[in-house]
């Protein structure tokens, strides 16, 4: 009986220290690109990267939930959402191919690298440059 409980006590404990050292889960849905163990500080700060580098706002790339009059930010019914997915594959990929010169998770404050800015600056659509025949 002693054991059963001493058993059953440290089965209790082992959970609750787990639990306590698990950080909270966000409960982001229907991340395809950016990873699913993101924190809220890490998603609040690509969005906000987005805001000021497309200067828009959340319903940009999100859709609002009219029967609940809040964003559903899962919600894949905004094409805007789906070239953002694209985009951030593609800076992704120059990233890795031309500026990943340690080999190392890249740094935004310490590292050169493509991000939306570089060619949006603010705008939400960026703006492009005839080239003439010639040149």
């Amino acid at each position: 009986m002693k054991k059963t409980f001493g058993a059953a006590f440290a089965l209790v404990c082992i959970v609750a220290v787990s639990l306590a050292f698990t950080g909270k889960d966000p409960g982001y849905k229907n991340l395809k690109v950016l990873p699913g163990d993101i924190t809220e500080k890490q998603m609040d700060s690509v969005m906000n990267h987005f805001t000021i580098a497309l200067n828009v706002g959340c319903d940009f790339c999100h859709v609002e939930n009219k029967a609940k009059t809040e964003m559903d930010f899962a919600s894949d019914d905004n094409k805007h959402k789906l070239i953002a997915r694209d985009m951030m594959r593609m800076t992704n990929d120059i990233n890795d191919k031309y500026f990943n010169y340690t080999g190392v998770k890249r740094d935004i404050n310490t590292q050169l690298m493509v991000t939306c800015i570089s060619c949006h600056n603010g705008q939400k659509m960026p703006e492009t440059q005839s080239v003439k025949k010639g040149n």
